[in-house]
């Protein structure tokens, strides 16, 4: 996820300082990891420095002064280029849990006690993600958030699955080469 666009569009809304955009980033993507406040200031930073975005005056609003900031034209045009680009499916097909498979097969490991403690930690998750979503009050952003995070760890599951079952071919395999 680019940082830099996803601050661009939170001031689409109008201006704001660092630390509304931060808060107003960890609401709209509650799933995703939570910024942090020296990542926001350096991220509005350099979309100053490269004209997306600029200082818009100061605000105290009761508090400790806070720097202002918006989107430029330049940056409304960036964020409409980038919000329109389609989003690469991913371009290998290895992950780290086929390469750890592959490095037990290699090193003489236990590659089917691997699977099934990383199946137990990929149900603990769904688990826990269905609690975000079934709670109660859960707003629409974290439902969506949750449900996609569950499609993919349901893909990971499949795998698994598939993968557990086809060991032995896959070590005399990896074995012979």
């Amino acid at each position: 996820m680019s940082t830099r666009h996803i601050l661009l569009g939170l001031l689409a809304a109008g201006p704001s300082h660092g630390y509304d955009l931060k808060r107003r980033h960890d609401e709209r993507f509650p799933q995703a990891r939570p910024l942090a406040y020296g990542q926001v200031y350096t991220t509005l930073q350099r979309l100053v420095r490269d004209r997306l975005a600029e200082v818009d005056g100061t605000d105290a609003d009761g508090g400790p002064e806070r720097t202002l900031y918006r989107a430029t034209e330049k940056g409304a045009a960036e964020l409409a280029r980038w919000s329109a680009e389609i989003a690469p499916p991913a371009p290998f097909v290895a992950n780290e849990i086929f390469a750890k498979v592959v490095v037990a097969i290699l090193a003489g490991g236990d590659p089917e006690r691997y699977l099934r403690e990383q199946r137990a930690a990929h149900m603990a998750r769904m688990r826990d993600l269905t609690a975000v979503k079934t709670a109660p009050g859960a707003d629409l952003s974290t439902v969506l958030s949750a449900d996609y995070a569950l499609t993919h760890l349901d893909a990971d599951l499949r795998w698994m699955t598939t993968t557990a079952a086809r060991l032995t071919s896959l070590t005399a395999e990896v074995d012979h080469r």
